[in-house]
């Protein structure tokens, strides 16, 4: 200040970490006059941070000094505005001026603080990488590079940093790896807002990742016990299998619902432990109509959309003894030549058996029940493996036309299961009896003959019958001698011969047959 009464600025710089206490020396008032009227005191403008000490030099005069009183903060205040007056001692007293700015230079003093007191996210699972999850956001009061805040990862392991990235700029938490609810539902992120002070100073907030379930994960079918064979004649609720369901996502997205695929005797039982089920027969067994199921299992959850497992087991039917053998016929009627070889072959019969293994297997035997037919039985002989039945003996049509008797087949089962089947026997007759000449004729068959002289006799070939074709005369024989042949009709005619005697008497005839 020069001149008592102009005004003058001055500026000044200094640190908010200056101590309280702290002088600085300002540039002293001039005034021309001297005595009494030169510059006697100074006063400074109230405010919260500074007083104003004088000095007296003597014969330099007295020179204004000013000191902090209270720390500086620049973040209340950047900057402050002094009045330094200068006052002679005049009557009246001439004043001077100065405006004092005083910047306040900033010291990394302030740590980042975050915008939040809790930060919380959610996110769906299977997210793209790039995906932003949360926005953290800090600031710092301090100026330049002391209030320039970055961010990365604080005390994470390394799970985290490979599953999540931060933008050191903006704070911006994005997906980095493969999110899967089903390995954690929930990360706790330790985020680090730093600033750029020569001593930086440091902020940690924890930010919750909550990862949202969707429906990524079929029904798991395990199968814990199989007995992949039953018995047919299992009752119906038989455990075949136990199996367990599992659906590793949650919620709706983790309910399922099961059964057993098609129309087979088969259903889904649920155990008194959860997630179990026992795969149970729902009616009666039959292995001869199937004797091998395939039974799938189908478990879906409840999901949008939902997803569906399947899993097949399959069962074999074991087979019991509960089918009799059957003949391939309700009742047999052979026909046999008489004078069939003895021990051949006549006829063969033949019975199944729906069963196997050992209930199939069948023998055959000849039922005698020590009748009639019995005796007539004792002539046959059956071989017990391929239902063959043998004649022991020639039969003879003109003894035995037809007989009845019974076969029983057997299976090998236990209990032992059989069926009867009756079997007609026709004996057909053979040309094997030649023509006998009796009186009357013989009903066996036609006869036909011939006679020496057919001028005087006639023979009728049906009836046997001879006649005369004429009367005698003196000049006939005494005596006629006739050859009669007899002969049948069979595809190898068989024949007989006669010799009749015909003496010729006065009165009646007199016949002899030799």
């Amino acid at each position: 200040i020069e001149h008592i009464s102009c005004c003058y600025l001055i500026f000044g710089k200094i640190s908010e970490s200056t101590l309280p206490g702290t002088r600085f020396q300002l540039h002293a008032a001039l005034d021309p006059d001297g005595g009494v009227n030169s510059v006697q005191h100074y006063k400074l403008n109230q405010n919260n941070n500074f007083r104003l000490e004088v000095k007296d030099r003597g014969k330099d005069g007295k020179v204004p000094i000013l000191q902090l009183q209270s720390p500086l903060d620049r973040e209340v205040s950047s900057s402050h505005r002094l009045l330094l007056t200068a006052l002679d001692g005049g009557k009246p007293p001439k004043t001077g001026t100065m405006e004092i700015f005083i910047d306040v230079l900033d010291v990394n003093d302030n740590a980042p603080v975050f915008t939040k007191d809790i930060y919380s996210a959610e996110i769906n699972e299977n997210s793209p990488i790039g995906t932003t999850v949360i926005r953290v956001n800090a600031t710092d009061m301090d100026d330049g590079l002391n209030g320039d805040v970055s961010y990365s990862f604080g005390n994470v392991n390394n799970k985290v940093r490979g599953l999540f990235d931060v933008d050191p700029s903006t704070g911006e938490i994005t997906v980095k790896g493969q999110l899967d609810y089903e390995v954690d539902d929930s990360y706790e992120i330790d985020i680090q807002a730093s600033d750029s002070g020569a001593i930086s100073f440091r902020t940690d907030k924890s930010v919750t990742v909550h990862i949202k379930d969707i429906n990524d994960n079929a029904p798991v079918i395990e199968v814990t016990s199989l007995s992949n064979k039953i018995s047919e004649n299992s009752r119906p609720g038989t455990t075949v299998a136990l199996i367990s369901i599992t659906d590793l996502d949650s919620g709706v997205n983790g309910k399922v619902i099961s059964f057993v695929k098609d129309d087979v005797p088969f259903t889904l039982s649920p155990s008194i432990q959860d997630n179990m089920y026992a795969v149970v027969t729902k009616s009666q067994l039959d292995r001869e109509n199937k004797s091998i199921y395939d039974v799938t299992v189908i478990a879906k959850d409840a999901g949008e959309p939902a997803l569906t497992s399947e899993k097949t087991l399959r069962v074999v039917v074991s087979d019991v003894n509960d089918n009799s053998p059957e003949f391939s016929m309700s009742r047999y009627n052979f026909y046999v030549t008489e004078n069939n070889p003895p021990g051949a072959s006549v006829f063969s019969l033949i019975a199944s058996d729906r069963d196997e293994g050992d209930s199939a297997l069948i023998s055959y035997h000849i039922l005698r029940d020590g009748g009639y037919e019995n005796k007539v039985t004792t002539f046959l002989n059956i071989n017990p493996d391929n239902g063959d039945i043998l004649a022991l003996k020639s039969f003879d049509f003109e003894t035995l036309k037809t007989f009845q008797f019974q076969v029983v087949a057997s299976d090998s089962g236990t209990p032992s299961l059989s069926s009867n089947v009756t079997v007609n026997v026709f004996i057909l007759d053979q040309n094997d009896n030649a023509p006998v000449i009796l009186y009357p004729v013989s009903s066996n068959g036609s006869a036909e003959g011939e006679v020496t002289d057919h001028s005087l006799f006639a023979l009728d070939r049906y009836t046997g019958q001879i006649r005369t074709l004429r009367s005698f005369t003196e000049t006939d024989e005494a005596e006629h001698k006739l050859v009669i042949l007899v002969k049948d009709n069979g595809n190898v005619s068989l024949s007989a011969t006669a010799t009749v005697i015909v003496k010729l008497v006065d009165s009646t005839p007199l016949y002899s047959l030799n």
